[in-house]
């Protein structure tokens, strides 16, 4: 099972948008509206800053070194671990899911914010962007976006029979789509009303207690393992859309998502 970072388990608390618009402010440049803020938020920061403020490609990696700076100075600080998702994870694991990260945030980004709220060793995996945003193509050994990163979490499990992404904005689903996962959305993060189902989200769930009615317990798996197997992703879908009506999905055998 995969998760995004920022909006998913991770509320930023402002640290990411508070980060990005004095950045702007320090380069010089104008900083946009709220909105245009709250919708970078999910997306890679080097295509976002082009593309909701407006930066220069060629002062897109400045801004990206000033935010860096001020999101760990204070903006890491400022987060915290939404409501439930400790909670959840351990009841994830205690089934016999083996989980992962899957992010557009850099990777060392990533572990270290995972790692100041004590998260890290939830995860069989964590996957994020280079440190370099501008870096492109395999010989880089980086991954370009939600697709590529998605599909180098997936290897890092072991390449599994079935998976599912949970996620909140639309990048997360598309991702998800183009390896042939079912995503699951998450309404407290950051997508615009409708974002998700636009997307192709299998369902869009409200709290983590909704997001465990939906999500069968693997029989036969054991807690630890983080090989993963498992029906095809369409038997997920299934049994996810089957706990949106009924409340609980029910299989015989189940392998790891």
């Amino acid at each position: 099972m995969l998760f995004d970072l920022d909006g998913t388990l991770i509320d930023p608390a402002g640290g990411i948008t508070g980060g990005i618009a004095a950045a702007l402010q320090e380069a010089g440049l104008p900083i946009p509206s709220d909105q245009a803020l709250q919708a970078m938020v999910g997306p890679r920061l080097s295509h976002a800053l082009q593309e909701f403020a407006g930066v220069p490609e060629q002062r897109v990696d400045e801004v990206i070194a000033l935010y860096r700076r001020h999101y760990r100075t204070t903006g890491m600080a400022a987060s915290r671990v939404y409501p439930g998702i400790r909670e959840a994870l351990a009841e994830l694991r205690a089934r016999g899911y083996a989980l992962a990260v899957a992010t557009q945030k850099p990777r060392t980004l990533a572990l270290e914010l995972l790692g100041l709220h004590g998260l890290v060793e939830s995860f069989d995996a964590v996957q994020g962007s280079s440190d370099d945003e501008s870096a492109q193509g395999p010989g880089h050994g980086v991954p370009l976006g939600k697709q590529q990163i998605i599909a180098a979490a997936l290897e890092d499990l072991g390449a599994p029979a079935s998976a599912v992404m949970v996620g909140d904005r639309y990048q997360d689903v598309e991702g998800a789509t183009a390896n042939g996962l079912p995503c699951i959305g998450v309404a407290w993060g950051f997508a615009v009303d409708g974002e998700l189902e636009r997307a192709g989200a299998v369902t869009v769930v409200s709290s983590t207690d909704e997001l465990l009615r939906g999500l069968p317990g693997p029989a036969g798996a054991h807690s630890g393992e983080p090989q993963v197997a498992g029906r095809e992703a369409a038997a997920t879908v299934a049994a996810v859309r089957g706990a949106v009506v009924d409340g609980a999905a029910e299989e015989e055998d189940h392998g790891r998502i």
